[in-house]
């Protein structure tokens, strides 16, 4: 047995790195979160802030961008899946749905809240595939987030104003439905302007679905039913499902949201619309 050599280091053999836990996976992924005012990613790893730039008109917006932190477990669906099924609204391109979704019929949700509805319709109808739009950060995450876990191939999740993503990205005929549930009613009579639910608003969605596709509406605020109802009603390129031209009973694909649940503890009559394209 030789002697170690005077003055010669001993060298302890280095340990195989421990497998990164649970915690530390999240911890990572929040410290990757860049803060611009609100949480955004870095590119390609995350939603754009403002995806379609300066390309287009500044017009009046139906929605009001939320900011609020996202949090590590939102961070993480987002770099996991975000580059598979997510996509930034910039107007540049032309989707293809058939290959997006695989040849699915796709149908168009407008503003998703935290995605818990959407997962659940995901789940419950894997033959239709949703192309989930909203601007609301810790929503997109958590969405991505429900997907992964409940394995929901159908769902995609699109960043940006959902106007432009009709009037530059869409096909016509390219949608079998269009979903928007509980929209921002913007109850002071100077906002309402702002309200999604609009002749221009309809005659830009009508040839984007393909005929027969279906236009399902519901809002807890009833001067904003009444308005929705008139204006669809009036529409030359839809028709109310009901005989009687009036409200739709809530449909059994519609899951019962707990925003919604909340509304009806309060008193809160919710409305349903369902109009087809001619």
């Amino acid at each position: 047995m030789s002697e170690q050599p005077e003055n010669t280091p001993h060298t302890a053999p280095v340990p195989a790195p421990a497998p990164d836990s649970a915690g530390e996976r999240e911890q990572r992924a929040k410290q990757r979160v860049v803060r611009l005012g609100s949480q955004r990613f870095a590119p390609g790893e995350g939603p754009l802030p403002d995806p379609a730039g300066s390309h287009y008109e500044r017009r009046i917006r139906s929605f009001q961008p939320r900011r609020s932190r996202v949090t590590a477990g939102q961070a993480e669906a987002m770099l996991k899946r975000w580059p598979d099924w997510g996509l930034d609204i910039d107007g540049k391109r032309v989707l293809d749905l058939d290959e997006m979704f695989g040849g699915l019929p796709v149908v168009l949700e407008i503003g998703f809240g935290m995605g818990e509805a959407t997962a659940q319709m995901a789940a419950a109808d894997p033959g239709t595939g949703i192309l989930a739009v909203d601007v609301h950060t810790p929503g997109q995450g958590n969405l991505l987030g429900l997907a992964d876990r409940n394995g929901l191939t159908n769902v995609r999740v699109a960043n940006g104003d959902a106007i432009i993503l009709l009037r530059e990205m869409l096909p016509p005929e390219s949608l079998t439905g269009c979903r928007v549930y509980f929209p921002d009613p913007w109850p002071k009579s100077r906002h309402h302007k702002r309200r999604l639910i609009q002749p221009d608003f309809l005659t830009l969605l009508a040839p984007r679905l393909a005929k027969g596709g279906l236009l399902h509406c519901a809002t807890d605020w009833e001067p904003y039913a009444e308005q929705m109802l008139e204006v669809l009603t009036a529409h030359p390129d839809f028709e109310n499902s009901q005989a009687d031209g009036g409200y739709a009973p809530r449909p059994g694909f519609r899951p019962l949201t707990r925003f919604e649940g909340q509304g009806l503890d309060k008193g809160h009559v919710v409305h349903d619309l369902l109009f087809h394209r001619r």
